[in-house]
């Protein structure tokens, strides 16, 4: 049997390392579960068009689904929302004020 080789010692990329913040935030989640309601809902929209097109529903139903999958992909890279970060403390004077 042959004798694996060894493997160098690389780096972990910064994807692996424990405590990164990599994934799907809370509002993307959110987004994604509306986006899927929509889907669905385009779909039922979908079942009432008539074989011509030429109905409200064969009108509606592309809007619906291509929406809702546009909002299931926006949801994928929604980043997190962090109002505390943009407003600056009271006692701490942002750029271009000056302190008392």
């Amino acid at each position: 049997m042959a004798k694996k080789p060894k493997r160098a010692n690389v780096p972990q990329s910064s994807a692996e390392q424990p405590g990164s913040t990599e994934g799907i935030t809370g509002p993307g989640k959110t987004a994604i579960g509306i986006g899927i309601g929509i889907l669905v809902l385009g779909f039922f929209v979908l079942s009432f068009a008539d074989p011509m097109g030429r109905n409200w529903a064969a009108h509606l139903s592309p809007f619906l689904i291509l929406g809702g999958y546009a909002l299931v992909g926006a949801g994928i890279f929604l980043p997190e929302s962090n109002p505390s970060a943009a407003v600056p403390h009271a006692g701490v004077p942002g750029p271009g004020q000056r302190s008392s």
